[in-house]
């Protein structure tokens, strides 16, 4: 049975593939999406539910997909061969010019760390994996995103796995006789209901996987099932409800073979976007629920067909048109000119900056369809074509790979002191254990005599410091302290908790506390230092980005959590150290010691943070906190002592190193090497 199945399968791939008829409205309707997407993009403060265009082009992208397959499987005449040559001459002749000026560009004005993950963005593209590259770097230490040039990628890897997965699907579920709307709507409902599980629980699988974004494109497959096989179904339905219309409208005749009921689909459609665009902001859980609006939407705006009055006189425009047929090249030109004028200027761009990028996309777009889309998909030589796009995309993969390993170099090369500039977070210590007790990781081996490190991500740059210090040569054949750490960030409330846990246990003589204070009591009227700096070239960093602005009372309850976890341990006779902000800011983040131009490329512009001024800058936090250090009993360690030099704390090492890895955290090579004022808790 397999066997003959597989023959079968090999003959249906000598078949071309039946021409679908042309829809200029479904080109108008791409025009909306793409416009909406690159608004977004470029102007966020004016359209800020334009990311909902991604979830449009989903829809018509299974529509269009689904219609093909079908129509093609009745008159057994599907291609696999054919479908796919198809999908490669649409998809790989712009990405590749794209792939191709990123790599230019970004060897012009990327740090080697920035250049890297570029690499490993092309890798992901060209093998389409890009949602998936995303989601593994997604997470607390992940590089802004308005500064990777290949994040748009995301969606075109979603809608490829669908093109890979679908076709096999309908093509086994045709030659076993499944019902094809029974099989879209089993998957389609798993799909929605794992994209509600986990819209909450972990928004970034949610948004990334295809897992939970494949219903958007089965809601498509589903209007292209109905179109195909249910024209004739329900006739006395529809003529009720457009005599039922006639009468609420007072319509008048039928425009072009388009009943009333067509022209209201059209309509509610096309509202539903609307209000899709108006309610729908990054602050609500996406996709989630919220994805029916805009789906629904474009799914009854295509149903409405070519000859509703929408459709017809406002879709079918030829500008929309226009915008439409180039808005591939649009969607893959926009995102990377906009990430990298913004990654040059060190800032979000002016809005005539912005409008100057959106226009070039717009130039860029019409010569990538004109110049190397239409000619490619449409010109002669069909199979030789195709071998060689699959060819030059397998290039691009193995190039992506090798950039990505360091073996090929950006133009910033030659700056040494930016070397050791990387994205990602802290590597996991050396000799890494974990306690069975408390779940907490472990170093040392001294397990009656115990150091715990407890905090955010403020708290885990210290890890790889005591890792350093109990390795060091002065403690050799010694026994040491046992370091413990929670491996999760924990909060003034966390630490009350787990501060409870800690109060009996013995072998625990010396707790160490260790936040951003500076986030933690951040808020845009209270804390004028957070807000004022680190937005631009570090990410969200005030407290507003995490819980909103505190109030006075809010930061007297977090203080009173403090107070109460410092003093319980004190007086159960442990030593409890508050560790305070270590230097912060735009001026010691190794993106903000550089200036880049495309003509000069990459720069060192070192600028001094004077000592006062960081001091300073962590108010009005660092004098709560010592506050209750104060009246805990509690000790104070203080970095600037340590990282700063009488008048400036500096942002590079003796011998040319960053010390800073991002606008608040140490790096790793300063957390290794330069701080030391750990080093009296482990006696020599």
């Amino acid at each position: 049975m397999i066997r003959e199945v597989m023959i079968k399968m090999s003959r249906a791939t000598e078949v071309k593939l039946t021409p679908q008829k042309y829809r200029a409205d479904i080109d108008g309707l791409r025009a909306v999406a793409v416009l909406m997407v690159v608004g977004y993009h470029a102007f966020p403060e004016w359209i800020a539910g334009g990311f909902i265009g991604v979830d449009i082009f989903f829809v018509i992208s299974g529509f269009l997909i689904s219609t093909i397959i079908f129509q093609n499987l009745n008159a057994s005449s599907f291609s696999f061969s054919g479908f796919y040559d198809r999908r490669i001459k649409r998809i790989f002749p712009a990405l590749m010019v794209v792939f191709s000026a990123c790599l230019v560009l970004g060897w012009m004005v990327l740090l080697p760390g920035e250049y890297r993950q570029l690499g490993k963005h092309v890798a992901g593209g060209s093998g389409f994996v890009s949602n998936f590259v995303l989601w593994h770097e997604s997470g607390y230490f992940d590089n802004v995103s308005d500064t990777k040039p290949l994040l748009h990628l995301w969606s075109l890897g979603i809608e490829e796995q669908f093109y890979i997965v679908w076709p096999f699907l309908l093509w086994f579920a045709w030659r076993l006789r499944i019902n094809w709307l029974a099989l879209i709507a089993i998957i389609a409902s798993i799909s929605f209901a794992l994209n509600i599980q986990a819209v909450h629980a972990d928004t970034a699988s949610d948004f990334y996987s295809p897992q939970t974004r494949f219903w958007e494109l089965l809601i498509g497959s589903t209007l292209a099932y109905a179109i195909q096989y249910w024209q004739n179904a329900g006739a006395r339905v529809k003529d009720s409800l457009n005599d039922w219309l006639g009468r609420l409208v007072d319509a008048r005749e039928e425009i072009i073979n388009c009943s009333r009921l067509c022209n209201m689909v059209s309509l509610v459609g096309v509202l539903t976007i609307a209000v899709a665009l108006m309610l729908i902001t990054k602050n609500r859980g996406f996709p989630g629920a919220w994805a029916l609006l805009p789906t629904l939407g474009a799914a009854l705006t295509i149903a409405a067909g070519s000859h509703a009055w929408v459709n017809r006189k406002i879709l079918s425009n030829p500008v929309l048109v226009w915008f439409g047929l180039i808005s591939f090249p649009l969607y893959l030109w926009h995102w990377p000119l906009l990430s990298f004028t913004r990654i040059v200027q060190g800032e979000s761009p002016s809005i005539y900056v912005r409008v100057a990028v959106v226009l070039l996309s717009m130039l860029l777009a019409w010569l990538t369809y004109v110049g190397i889309e239409k000619p490619i998909r449409f010109g002669t030589g069909g199979r030789l074509k195709t071998a060689s796009l699959l060819i030059l995309m397998c290039t691009f993969f193995g190039v992506g790979l090798v950039v990505d390993g360091g073996d090929f170099v950006s133009r910033s090369q030659n700056i040494s002191a930016l070397q050791y500039f990387d994205f990602r977070g802290y590597p996991k210590p050396e000799n890494e254990s974990i306690d069975s007790k408390y779940k907490f990781g472990t170093l040392g081996d001294d397990g009656k005599n115990k150091i715990v490190l407890l905090g955010d991500s403020h708290s885990e740059q210290y890890r790889n410091t005591f890792s350093s210090l109990i390795k060091s040569e002065n403690f050799k054949g010694r026994r040491l302290p046992q370091i413990m750490y929670s491996l999760d960030y924990l909060g003034p409330a966390d630490l009350l908790r787990v501060s409870d846990q800690i109060l009996i246990d013995n072998t625990i003589s010396v707790v160490i506390i260790s936040n951003f204070w500076a986030l933690t009591y951040g808020s845009e009227k209270i804390n004028y230092a957070v807000r004022c700096c680190g937005t631009a070239l570090g990410g969200s960093v005030g407290g507003d980005a995490q819980h909103g602005p505190l109030t006075i009372e809010q930061m007297n309850l977090i203080d009173r959590q403090l107070e109460r976890a410092a003093s319980s341990l004190v007086k159960s006779g442990k030593k409890v150290y508050f560790v305070l902000d270590n230097p912060f800011g735009e001026e010691l983040a190794p993106k903000g010691m550089v200036s880049r131009s495309f003509l000069s490329g990459v720069q060192i512009k070192l600028t001094l943070l004077p000592k006062s001024k960081s001091i300073l800058r962590g108010e009005p936090m660092r004098s709560r906190i010592v506050d209750i250090a104060k009246k805990s009993g509690a000790d104070i360690i203080d970095p600037h002592d340590y990282l700063c030099g009488r008048e400036d704390c500096p942002a590079m090492s003796a011998d040319g190193t960053p010390m800073y890895k991002d606008y608040d955290h140490l790096s790793l090579y300063t957390a290794k090497h330069l701080v030391h004022y750990f080093d009296f808790l482990v006696p020599r």
